[in-house]
């Protein structure tokens, strides 16, 4: 059983936070479209970004700002223009809205952190964004998160968000999250913009490695359509004002941290997974019984992100050929007399055997998913095992439909 609850409040529900979110009229539209994070404390900032070689202005920015200090009192972003692949003109637009909201702040712009989403080859729209930042600061309170979480959206059909709770000694600490994602999203970090709030207090270099591991066991496992964004980015923010005495290296307190802002990750890169552009359904791969947690994550993710097993769930095929086909060419050895392959209750293979199961059943199956609530009953779940190895590891993605064409192919039209 898990050692926290779920609390509201998303990235204000930590002690020492505030967020707003606003329309400045990025967006042609008109949809809410910046949005800030505000520590009123410096906190230690970690962040992973995207692994692609043609990157956004704002994660080289925000790479260069951590490597010098790993701290920060703001996030800002913008959504409608990805300020990625604009040349020497994005980087000083990037440098100039950290400034813009330092000086409104009264902080150095240093303190400031930075994220962008839209379309790629646009710059920011700076004259509107240099409007809205008084605004966007006047705005910015302890009841905020639900308005940065819909100002950092794109083609996202939902905001998405969650808060957690938990004791350490007789005080609570908490953390919280807010990402978008839909499309563009494939494990190879961060697979989308998520930022995390935190009040306990550590050091900068444990709350990174913490990061980066959550990274590695959510949005790094889940994907869409296996496209890498450009701007990609995931950012914690730890600033201490639970009170609770400071963690500075692994043991008991560290573990549970670590484990409460896993989860935040998961269930944020899961919400992600589940409105992928066009989706009807999440699905969750479990792969057991590979040599260890590496191998089964490209198991996993292999089968996940197939575009044959996708487009199986959404014309509710059970084809579990497809389910091994995907299995076998990950990249993992494995014997294929070892082989094991279940949806939902229905096995479809043992022992590297094909298994009578009711097909007509289990396309239901896979249709009640599609019609099931929002992240609780809506789960296409496969499992695979492929030995007696110690290895375990989830992923997740969705099914791919006839909209994700329609939407991708319109997207800047």
């Amino acid at each position: 059983m898990s050692d926290w609850k779920v609390i509201s409040g998303g990235v204000t529900a930590p002690r020492g936070y505030r967020a707003s979110g606003i329309t400045a009229g990025l967006k042609p539209s008109g949809a809410p479209d910046l949005s800030l994070i505000l520590s009123e404390v410096d906190a230690i900032a970690a962040g992973v970004f995207t692994t692609s070689t043609v990157r956004a202005a704002c994660v080289d920015y925000c790479r260069q700002r951590l490597q010098v200090k790993p701290s920060a009192k703001a996030i800002l972003c913008n959504a409608g223009q990805a300020n990625a692949a604009t040349g020497e003109q994005g980087l000083a637009d990037a440098l100039e809205s950290a400034k813009l909201l330092g000086e409104a702040l009264n902080i150095p712009s240093e303190s400031i952190l930075l994220a962008s989403t839209g379309v790629i080859g646009q710059r920011i729209k700076m004259e509107r964004l240099r409007a809205g930042i008084p605004q966007l600061v006047a705005e910015a309170s302890s009841t905020g998160s639900d308005a940065a979480a819909k100002a950092i959206c794109t083609t996202d059909l939902v905001p998405k968000t969650i808060a957690l709770e938990t004791i350490f000694g007789d005080r609570p600490v908490r953390i919280g999250g807010i990402c978008k994602g839909s499309g563009m999203i494939h494990p190879n970090m961060a697979t989308m913009l998520a930022f995390v709030t935190c009040d306990a207090a550590v050091s900068s270099h444990l709350w990174q490695e913490m990061l980066s591991r959550a990274a590695n066991r959510s949005f790094n496992q889940i994907t869409v359509d296996g496209d890498t964004s450009t701007n990609d980015s995931l950012i914690a923010l730890a600033n201490g004002q639970s009170r609770t005495p400071a963690i500075t290296e692994m043991g008991a307190d560290a573990e549970k941290l670590e484990a409460m802002l896993t989860e935040v990750c998961v269930h944020l890169a899961k919400a992600i997974a589940r409105d992928g552009e066009g989706a009807t359904c999440l699905v969750e791969v479990q792969v057991s019984g590979a040599p260890d947690e590496v191998s089964a994550s490209k198991i996993a993710k292999t089968i996940v992100g197939s575009s044959l097993v996708k487009a199986a769930i959404f014309g509710r095929d059970p084809n579990w050929g497809r389910i091994a086909a995907a299995a076998g060419r990950a990249g993992v050895m494995f014997e294929q007399e070892n082989l094991r392959i279940q949806l939902g209750d229905f096995l479809m293979m043992e022992n590297g055997q094909p298994l009578p199961f009711d097909k007509s059943a289990a396309s239901n199956y896979m249709k009640a998913a599609a019609e099931g609530e929002y992240l609780k009953n809506d789960t296409v779940l496969i499992q695979v095992s492929v030995g007696n190895g110690s290895g375990f590891a989830k992923a997740w993605g969705c099914d791919l439909s006839y909209d994700y064409v329609k939407i991708n192919a319109e997207y800047t039209t």
